[in-house]
């Protein structure tokens, strides 16, 4: 059973990777990357049942903790165009028009 799971993730996968390859606009290729990280993920779950590992279902859950947070950064620097917080931008400017003593 645990086998035609991990046949059944491998050609999703092989669909997400084509959906990488080809997909239109930047989101389309964040959405197939995202894709690509859960079924990798659960892959490395099946395959940790399969060779009698389950202790890989724990490196399988930081897999994915680790792919919702890139997924979200790469998002955000593509919405915002950084990563980072710039700021109260009020502060920034009063305090360049205050005059250094």
């Amino acid at each position: 059973m645990f086998s035609i799971a991990a046949i059944a993730l491998l050609v999703t996968l092989a669909l997400a990777l084509a959906r990488a390859a080809l997909g239109p606009t930047v989101f389309d290729r964040a959405q197939a990357a995202n894709t690509i990280g859960t079924v990798a993920m659960l892959l490395l779950a099946v395959l940790g049942f399969l060779n009698g590992r389950p202790e890989f279902l724990d490196l399988a859950i930081v897999y994915g903790l680790l792919n919702v947070i890139g997924t979200i950064a790469v998002l955000k620097y593509f919405r915002r165009g950084d990563l980072g917080d710039p700021g109260d931008e009020k502060e920034e400017s009063t305090a360049k028009e205050e005059p250094s003593a």
